[in-house]
């Protein structure tokens, strides 16, 4: 207990008020470095430190960092940021170096970081580092562990890091508007024995969802449940990239959720086990198999499998997560005949469109006018014509020949002879004639009654 008392003691001791940083001070920060493409970048293997296995960021990045007097230095900036959400669609979000989500923080299990957090927001900020065991002082909650980081200010978080496994990052500060608006990141923190936990591949990304208005491009922040927009990584299918193996790989995913709701994530194909969640690695003995595991909001998940050859869809299984731009105020249609109404309104309206009366697919195939930046419901085309999905879907894409390292898309299966479900186009085999009626019995139509007998008055 004292060594603990003296760690806390200590570490807290780093913490930095908000002066001014001069020009001089800035130059000896470590680089901001800034990232705006939205496509999955691999992150560099680990310099000048203790060897881990980097983690993919799902259509994400991961944060360089440097080696001071012992200490692994990282320099996140809060700043407003544009972001794809998807081809043919942008949004106006706050999060941290160029990007939203920021890019993922690594280290190993006993390091000493220090993390610079510069303000570029047009409000005050903090950073909680969620799930991660600190100083009091190092939580990030804004008024009651910290002064808030003003704008233009600098502020220094500085500890050990104490455990391994899954954390995030997002503000403590007004943060109906500053996580609304995108502000996160994953916090992977590796063992300290690279052969513990060890997979083949290991991916990671956050849920979050946002409420943006056909035509607009900035979030409605006080929207409590009808968001439009189901993200990951702030990223809609089919803008969201594929996780790539190699059959055989030992996979492993990390999700966290910032949203305001719970995500039964589901996965086809091979089944997993829950490995982990944002309290700790789960004992071997005390997994448990799935093929979807519900992810509360704050929680975060590890799940690890076997990978298996195929195209495998993963996705939230609650229905409206797998679409875009969704208008809360449609009517359901279905096997209502408004031929009549619609000839009368295309009179009005020439680009007037039917809709909903046989379902929604026929919104995956056609193409129909939408305000510019905006996402039709549902989109993206596989090999077989549309996939009908959009929002929280996305594909793991396992192959044989996959060289260890490689992350690059594939393209489409090739399903093997024999395993592709076809048009049934064979003749029905011919039934065997119907017995020809006999006479009906006399009492035939005769209604049988037997009354009990006892229990009187029933």
């Amino acid at each position: 207990m004292s060594n603990r008392r003296t760690f806390f003691k200590a570490a807290g001791a780093t913490f930095l008020g908000a002066a001014a940083v001069s020009r001089a001070g800035a130059a000896l920060l470590p680089e901001a470095v800034v990232q705006t493409s939205a496509a999955t970048q691999l992150p560099p293997p680990p310099p000048n430190g203790r060897p881990y296995q980097p983690i993919v960021t799902l259509n994400g990045w991961s944060l360089p960092w440097r080696v001071k007097d012992g200490v692994k230095e990282f320099h996140l900036v809060a700043e407003p940021v544009v972001r794809e959400i998807a081809p043919g669609m942008t949004a106006n979000l706050w999060g941290y170096n160029g990007s939203s989500p920021g890019p993922t923080i690594e280290a190993v299990e006993g390091d000493r970081i220090r993390i610079f957090v510069t303000n570029k927001l047009p409000e005050v900020t903090s950073v909680h580092w969620h799930g991660i065991l600190l100083p009091s002082g190092m939580d990030g909650v804004s008024g009651l562990t910290q002064p808030p980081i003003q704008v233009g200010k600098t502020f220094v978080y500085e500890f050990v890091l104490q455990r391994a496994g899954t954390f995030m990052y997002h503000p403590h500060a007004d943060e109906m508007v500053q996580m609304a608006m995108g502000m996160m990141g994953l916090f992977i923190v590796h063992p300290k024995d690279p052969r513990q936990f060890k997979v083949d591949r290991d991916f990671g990304f956050i849920l979050n969802a946002y409420d943006i208005a056909p035509g607009s491009a900035t979030p409605q922040v006080n929207t409590m449940l009808d968001f439009n927009l189901w993200t990951w990584n702030s990223r809609a299918f089919p803008g969201i990239d594929p996780f790539v193996a190699r059959t055989g790989d030992r996979v492993r995913i990390r999700v966290g959720n910032l949203t305001m709701t719970n995500h039964p994530i589901h996965m086809h194909g091979p089944h997993f086990e829950v490995t982990g969640t944002d309290g700790g690695w789960v004992p071997k003995s005390a997994r448990w198999p799935e093929v979807t595991t519900d992810i509360g909001v704050g929680q975060m998940r590890a799940i690890e499998f076997d990978a298996v050859a195929g195209d495998w869809a993963i996705h939230c299984h609650k229905s409206h997560h797998t679409m875009n731009a969704m208008g809360h105020g449609v009517p359901t249609m279905i096997g209502v005949d408004h031929r009549d109404i619609a000839r009368k309104i295309s009179n009005l309206v020439p680009d007037y469109m039917v809709m909903g009366e046989r379902g929604m697919h026929d919104m995956a195939e056609m193409e129909m006018p939408i305000p510019d930046n905006t996402l039709p419901m549902m989109t993206g085309t596989g090999p077989f014509g549309p996939v009908g999905m959009g929002g929280m879907f996305s594909v793991v894409k396992v192959r044989d020949d996959l060289a260890r390292g490689d992350y690059k898309d594939p393209g489409w299966y090739r399903h093997p002879a024999g395993t592709l479900a076809t048009e049934y186009t064979s003749e029905a085999p011919a039934l065997p004639a119907a017995p020809r009626a006999s006479a009906p019995p006399s009492d035939a139509g005769t209604l049988q009654v037997r009354k009990p007998s006892g229990h009187a008055n029933h």
